[in-house]
């Protein structure tokens, strides 16, 4: 072969060569590239001297003449506010019933809403930044106060039980989903009865349906039955609950004759893991089974209805 056909395969070869090479590249950047435009954060606000992010979900069929709700959904550690959208499914309940969604967004890397050493006001950070958050969106958007509803999946759960204790005056209800709560219930002093839904599976590996340690955490966990019956009491409830089975694996106790009708509810789903109820699947085999036999949004929508704010 001639020195000049050579150096023509080479012009040829090369380049390609090099885009196959810079194929699987150019497609991971793109892959890193869409994952940032879907899970990226729309708002933020300064916040202690912080500027602190969240996700906001606004409906197309709102009605801004009309008092909105406002529903707060928390994130797990170490996760987003675009993980807690997506694996709990709030935008599509939201689409159906014409209320705003807000996704705050945790402190650090990896983002967590921290709980200790909470002991005074000056020490909640992220109970301030949640009440600026909702005066933001009050200002911007026709929120009914009588409707301002938290929830939370693990840490973001445990966040929901510390606004009922600390913004009981402006939450009306809180839902809480697999929750880790890493505070003891006496430290929770607000004893204004706050309505509470909760769901859990008991075969949750890191939050255990029982109580105790796991890995994820050096303190013990509480046990999610006993948890209820405390806030059944904080809420002078009815000593005995009512239980009944309302889907395939999945148990309700009520705990009724509230004061001001601050019910409180535990879903019990037989074998869940640490999941989001009816919402994505996550990898079996490091969170355990997400059962489908209850959407936990839903309940939980259905369950804040019953619940406006009450004021005396």
């Amino acid at each position: 072969m001639s020195a000049a056909a050579v150096d023509q395969d080479r012009r040829w070869v090369i380049p390609a060569v090099l885009a196959i090479i810079s194929l699987p590249l150019l497609l991971v950047l793109l892959e890193a590239v869409s994952f940032d435009v879907q899970n990226r954060n729309n708002g933020t606000i300064v916040s202690a001297g912080k500027t602190r992010e969240y996700l906001l979900y606004v409906p197309a069929n709102v009605d801004r003449t009309k008092p909105t709700p406002l529903m707060i959904s928390m994130h797990p550690a170490g996760m987003w506010p675009a993980f807690q959208r997506d694996v709990s499914g709030w935008n599509k309940v939201a689409d159906e019933h014409g209320f705003i969604v807000v996704y705050p967004a945790g402190r650090g890397v990896p983002r967590i809403f921290p709980m200790d050493g909470w002991k005074t006001p000056s020490q909640m950070p992220d109970v301030r930044f949640i009440a600026e958050l909702i005066d933001k969106l009050a200002a911007a958007y026709n929120i009914d106060p009588a409707r301002i509803y938290a929830d939370g999946f693990s840490n973001g759960g445990g966040m929901a039980f510390v606004l009922s204790c600390t913004l009981s005056d402006r939450i009306a209800a809180v839902g809480l989903v697999s929750s880790a709560q890493l505070l003891p219930w006496k430290w929770c002093t607000d004893s204004r009865p706050v309505p509470m839904i909760a769901l859990h599976g008991t075969a949750d590996t890191f939050t255990p349906y029982d109580g105790g340690k796991t890995f994820i955490h050096p303190s013990p966990f509480p046990s999610i039955p006993v948890w209820a019956t405390n806030w059944a009491k904080r809420n002078h409830c009815s000593a005995s609950p009512n239980e009944s089975m309302v889907a395939a694996h999945v148990k309700r106790r009520a705990y009724a004759n509230c004061a001001d009708h601050a019910d409180v509810v535990l879903y019990t789903i037989q074998g869940g893991g640490h999941t989001w109820p009816g919402g994505a699947s996550l990898p079996e085999w490091f969170v355990g089974t997400t059962t489908q036999n209850i959407d936990a949004s839903r309940v939980e929508w259905a369950f804040f209805l019953e619940h406006p704010l009450s004021r005396k």
